[in-house]
């Protein structure tokens, strides 16, 4: 290809897109590819998506929740630089929704925003997240205008963490750096992979959750690093019918899958899980860490394809 047939990106103004932010924007955030796509830029899954919920004598733009932690989501949007009026707002929001991830989107974030916006990350908990984004849309010739959401801060969960457990009177341990540097290389090995399913947020957490279609199940994939072992599972947090619903058609879902389940309905216990193992996790040897991965994307693109249908 000449390089004059390459074309030129050039950004759209936003108002020319979405005239009125809730009347165009917010409706258009709300449908289900456009809230998937800023959930990928949270690292979240949004789901049980609601707009214009009242707040007292006020409504926010949209409220939703994350599937896997079930934890309340504000949006705010602003089709217009940021302002200390919106910054009241989300706090107050948030506040009367009970939501503990607050996101503010707006056309351009302002020095002073970016920084109250840090400073309330830094300074709460590391159950409360906020997060800054601006709002851009490019096109290249004749092409139709391409939505980017671009963060501008956002929480720091690693940072948040380490803290947490420094003022519990302990360090990080070295176990925790190896789980973030294992889940760190597992994003960059879905990303690899052509991304077959949403990537979560690498953490020093020991498991790592995936999206399949409800809130009532999810895959979940755990390091046991104890018994050199990956244990990956359908996760049913609360739901015994479902459990049921699944263990009725066991046969033909084992048969679909190519690698051994084992059914544990815990009937002492509020959750269930179907699930197996995968041998070879070494955090002191990650010789084998490119197949390992590889294995458990396979696993996982397998067990939400099977289940899925069922749900």
């Amino acid at each position: 290809m000449k390089k004059e047939d390459l074309g030129k990106l050039e950004e759209v103004k936003i108002r020319s897109i979405w005239e009125h932010e809730q009347y165009d924007f917010s409706s258009w955030l709300a449908e289900e590819n456009n809230i998937n796509e800023l959930g990928n830029v949270l690292n979240l899954s949004l789901i049980e998506v609601q707009t214009e919920q009242p707040v007292v004598n006020y409504r926010c733009d949209i409220i939703c929740k994350d599937e896997f932690t079930g934890k309340n989501v504000l949006i705010e949007n602003q089709l217009e630089p940021s302002n200390h009026d919106h910054l009241g707002k989300i706090i107050t929001y948030a506040s009367g929704l009970d939501a503990t991830v607050i996101v503010w989107i707006v056309e351009t974030a302002r020095v002073e925003h970016s920084a109250a916006i840090k400073w309330l990350n830094d300074n709460t908990n590391m159950d409360i997240s906020f997060f800054l984004i601006e709002i851009h849309a490019y096109k290249i010739g004749n092409s139709k205008p391409a939505p980017y959401f671009k963060i501008i801060e956002q929480p720091n969960g690693y940072t948040k963490q380490g803290k947490s457990i420094s003022q519990n009177g302990g360090e990080l341990k070295e176990r925790h750096s190896k789980r973030l540097e294992f889940w760190t290389q597992f994003n960059d090995m879905i990303d690899a992979c052509g991304a077959p399913f949403n990537k979560r947020k690498a953490t020093t957490d020991h498991w790592y959750n995936v999206a399949i279609g409800s809130s009532d199940c999810y895959v979940s994939i755990e390091l046991v690093n104890k018994l050199h072992k990956i244990r990956l599972s359908i996760y049913i947090p609360d739901n015994k019918e479902l459990f049921d619903k699944f263990e009725a058609q066991k046969d033909v879902i084992n048969a679909k899958v190519p690698f051994p389940l084992c059914w544990d309905r815990l009937d002492n216990r509020k959750a269930s899980l179907i699930y197996t193992y995968i041998d070879g996790l070494d955090f002191n040897n990650q010789d084998n860490y490119k197949d390992l991965m590889t294995t458990i994307i396979d696993y996982t693109i397998c067990l939400k394809k099977v289940f899925a249908p069922y749900l």
